[in-house]
């Protein structure tokens, strides 16, 4: 079968592996259908995700056929032919994290594509119990499923309420998926990016009330809209440390400040002024269960219009040859997918 391996930063190769064996029980057998890229492929594939090793296979955000199905001791609804979507989180279930619910921070927790390999080739085994069936959403929705889950669950970190303001840093993706469920959520929201085309992909969403542009004055800018304070929300989804410490300054007295994203480095901050605030500091790391049910179900109500998100969906052969454009925002890529 196509495979996709990264053999190491900047080395992408197309080759052909075996198929996999039959489901073992408790697992299914799917055929891959697309597979979403991510800012995770983006920072391996330039060297800088943290814990990742390589020799690696690539690809967590899948949209996937069932093939077949191991014997199961797990109930479920799955049937050969059903399309899904993976929540690519492998956890324990024993350790003190998943006994009190944080499955999504396992303490020996593997992500797809990242700690164990993912889903860039034609079959892959899953467990059963990662597996999110959609009787109505395409292959396309399928595969943007776990990137807007991870923006559902900073704002449900953040417990936003209706009426809030809610500051993104950062509208790639990611950022965009946690403006689209701040606003679900009811909040006003700002965007802020220093990209011009991510900028302008930005207007064209109903969920952002209002753009920043990051190379001018941000404070004057919010200002403007803010007369009286500044947001009591803001989601720092850029993995820059530089913008990470400087959203501290965003956030009024008594907010909060969530980080989406994450880099390889230390953030500091002043903490005279961190007190002086009272502010709340979150790190938000995957998603949950309960996140991927209330994505599918915002999508199924097409409360989210995905389609002009995919500015590319190409063949493996391409996707390999065009990979290093997409690590410059200033290509215009907003999300590209893949198909064998």
């Amino acid at each position: 079968m196509k495979t996709i391996i990264l053999r190491e930063p900047y080395q992408l190769e197309l080759t052909d592996t075996p198929p996999p064996p039959p489901p073992a029980a408790n697992e299914a057998q799917l055929r891959v259908r697309r597979v979403g890229i991510c800012g995770t492929d983006l920072h391996a594939f330039a060297g800088r995700q943290p814990f990742f090793t390589y020799p690696r296979i690539l690809g967590h955000e899948l949209a996937l056929e069932v093939l077949a199905l191991g014997d199961s001791s797990i109930p479920h609804d799955l049937a050969v032919g059903d399309l899904c979507c993976v929540r690519p989180y492998i956890n324990c279930g024993v350790c003190d994290a998943c006994q009190r619910g944080f499955v999504n921070a396992c303490t020996t927790l593997q992500t797809l594509g990242v700690h164990r390999d993912g889903g860039m080739r034609e079959i892959i085994n899953l467990p059963i119990d990662k597996l999110h069936k959609s009787p109505t959403l395409d292959e396309e929705e399928l595969a943007l499923v776990e990137m807007f889950s991870i923006g559902c669950h900073a704002v449900r970190r953040s417990a936003i309420t209706p009426g809030e303001t809610a500051l993104v840093v950062g509208v790639g993706p990611i950022g965009l998926g946690a403006a689209h469920f701040a606003h679900l959520a009811g909040a006003r929201v700002i965007a802020l990016d220093v990209s011009e085309p991510r900028l302008a992909f930005a207007r064209t969403q109903p969920a952002i009330d209002h753009l920043i542009d990051g190379k001018g004055d941000v404070h004057e800018q919010l200002k403007a809209l803010i007369p009286d304070g500044l947001p009591t929300v803001v989601f720092d989804a850029t993995g820059s440390g530089a913008s990470m410490m400087n959203s501290f300054k965003y956030v009024a007295h008594g907010g909060k400040l969530v980080f989406v994203g994450l880099f390889q480095g230390d953030v500091t901050f002043n903490d005279p002024e961190f007190h002086r605030r009272e502010m709340t500091l979150f790190a938000s790391r995957n998603a949950t269960p309960q996140d991927f049910q209330q994505v599918m179900a915002a999508l199924e109500a097409k409360h989210i219009d995905v389609k002009p998100w995919i500015t590319r969906c190409d063949s493996p052969e391409q996707m390999i040859q065009d990979f290093p454009k997409w690590l410059d925002p200033a290509n215009g890529v907003v999300k590209a997918m893949f198909k064998f």
